[in-house]
Order: C-alpha cells, then sequence, then structure tokens
C-alpha cells in the first residue's frame, strides 16, 4: 500500500511564539486509510494541515501530498486534495442541488456533468429528500454532510476534514462518520482533526497523536491502547459522597463522573483484590466494578503527563 501523505521531519516556526508550530514531526498515511491527527488546542494540528495545503510555507523539512511535493509542486497538491473546514462553506440562501451544482461548475464540469454528480453526491449522503431545500433550513448533520459532498465534487484522492463533528447531536455526528468512513473505504485518503478522541477511535486507521508541536505518539488506536500498558477499574458508588471518599483513600484514582471512579491497574488480579480490600476498610461498598481497556483519552492523557514530567 502506497502512502498518500508522506510527512519528513516538519518544521515551522512563528516569530512571536517559540512554542508554537511544528518541531520535526514524521509520519505516513497510506492509502485509501483514515488518520486522526490528535491533540489540544495549540499542539500544532491546524499548522500541519496548513501546510500540506500549501496555505502556509514550511521553514524546513518535507511533505509530500498525493504524491505531490507541497514546496515545489503547489498547484498540484490542490488539484489532488478536498477540503471540509470547520465551518460549512456552503451558500445558505441556493438549496443543496444548487450548491452542489455550482460548486461543479467551478471545478470546470459541463453543466450536464455536474448536474449529475450532484444527483449522485445527494443520494450517497442521503440529501435527496432536501434537494430542493434551501440549506438555511438545513439541520446541523445535514449542513456537514452537505459540506463534505461538495468537497467531493472533484473526487480528490486526499481529504482534510476539520473537527467535522463540533456541536452536532449524536445522531448527526454518527451521519456524518458514515460519510467519512464510506469515502475511505472508496479509496480516499482522510486526515481527520480532531479533539473527540471517540471520534479518532471510531473511525481512524491509524492515529498521530501532537503535543506542542511534536509527534508523541502514533500508531493504530489498539497499539497505542495496548502501549498504555494497564487496564482500569471502573467503579460505581450509590452516592457521589461515597465516590469522592474513594478518590481520598485510593491512590492514584481519577474521578471521571459523579458515582464514577476510574482506577488504572498494572497487575489487574492483585490490584483488584487490593483495592476490593481498601474500599472494604473504609466502608465503602461498590454497586459496580467493570474491567476494560483504556480509551484514548486516557492514552493521550498519560502520555500528555509523562511528556510534561519529562520536561520538568
Amino acid at each position: 500500500m502506497n502512502d498518500s501523505i508522506i510527512v519528513d521531519h516538519l518544521t515551522k516556526h512563528y516569530r512571536d511564539n517559540d512554542e508554537a508550530g511544528l518541531h520535526g514531526i514524521d509520519f505516513a498515511v497510506p492509502t485509501g486509510t483514515i488518520c486522526g491527527l490528535l491533540g489540544p488546542n495549540g499542539a500544532g494540528k491546524s499548522t500541519t494541515v496548513k501546510i500540506l495545503s500549501t496555505l502556509t510555507r514550511v521553514d524546513s523539512g518535507s511533505a509530500t501530498v498525493a504524491g505531490f511535493d507541497v514546496r515545489t509542486q503547489a498547484s498540484d497538491v490542490r488539484a489532488s486534495i478536498g477540503m471540509v473546514g470547520q465551518n460549512a462553506a456552503v451558500d445558505e440562501i441556493l438549496t443543496g442541488r444548487q450548491n452542489l451544482v455550482m460548486f461543479g461548475r467551478l471545478t470546470h464540469r459541463s453543466a450536464r456533468t455536474a448536474r449529475l454528480h450532484a444527483d449522485e453526491a445527494l443520494e450517497r449522503f442521503g440529501l435527496t429528500a432536501a434537494a430542493e431545500r434551501p440549506v438555511g433550513t438545513y439541520s446541523g448533520g445535514m449542513r456537514r454532510r452537505l459540506d463534505l459532498a461538495v468537497s467531493l465534487m472533484s473526487d480528490p484522492p486526499v481529504l482534510f476534514v476539520d473537527e467535522p463533528t463540533t456541536g452536532l447531536d449524536p445522531s448527526a455526528r454518527r451521519d456524518v462518520w458514515s460519510a467519512i468512513r464510506a469515502r475511505a473505504d472508496a479509496g480516499c485518503t482522510v486526515l481527520l482533526t480532531t479533539q473527540y478522541l471517540e471520534e479518532a477511535d471510531e473511525l481512524a486507521d491509524s492515529i498521530v497523536m501532537l503535543q506542542a508541536g511534536r509527534v508523541v505518539a502514533q500508531g493504530t488506536p489498539t497499539e497505542l491502547k495496548t502501549e498504555a500498558g494497564a487496564n482500569w477499574m471502573d467503579v460505581t458508588f450509590d452516592t457521589v459522597d461515597h465516590a469522592r471518599r474513594a478518590v481520598a483513600v485510593v491512590d492514584g484514582v481519577l474521578e471521571t463522573e459523579d458515582k464514577k471512579v476510574r482506577i488504572p491497574l498494572q497487575n489487574r488480579g492483585t490490584e483488584v483484590l487490593h483495592m476490593a480490600d481498601i474500599l472494604r476498610d473504609h466502608a465503602l461498598d461498590p454497586v459496580d466494578i467493570a474491567i476494560r481497556q483504556p480509551t484514548l483519552d486516557e492514552v493521550f492523557f498519560r502520555l500528555t503527563e509523562q511528556t510534561h514530567g519529562g520536561a520538568a
């Protein structure tokens, strides 16, 4: 499998902020897969996408997209990509079909071909019933699906998707996830930037975690969870007070919800028994105990905690 995106020691500095930018990141995205680019605000996600889409120049290092160098073949890169930003780029006055036809014409298709492709896109993204309605009447999920459809009118081999489900309800998020996965299944390479680790866990074939402009981890979701080591024990109590008392008496516990605490485990057998003894000694009787793999949120928490610890 070839790589559609290759990033080699990519560096970008900003004069007014030494901490911002990128500090020699490396990763590759195989063709037809989804790569989740994760990290908190300021980690370098947007800078990376801007460089790969030729909107920002790189200071050093190199990057290729669809086989084209972002420095020397910028026009070829732009012809090979689609972009879905955080805000819908469609016209709210026009109907869904009119938006798609307009963007089809902007990609130099004939009027007839643009109409045919618009109809195909409406059906693919489940928007046929709303095709003649002004986009201003669409729900948030429908707008995001239309935005995806518009970005794919040129049938790009590489798609950059930035925070695709911000502000959407769970049902709309699932619709957008299905649309993105369908494009990857059809051979499109997707670079997905998101702060929702659940989203990356659901969609991504591979993950690159950024922290302060550096790659702190990369691999498949399963690999990252395995590398994180410990399983977690979720302990649910019948009252908030009992959960807070558990936080106070058990070392390393992290409170996650009002009545639930989570505890990292290095040795499942002995530690579970030890935790149970501690809880019993303090008259804390849980109503439920579950052992599970770490989530990507917990993986990222550990990695960034280690990074900060090492820096100190």
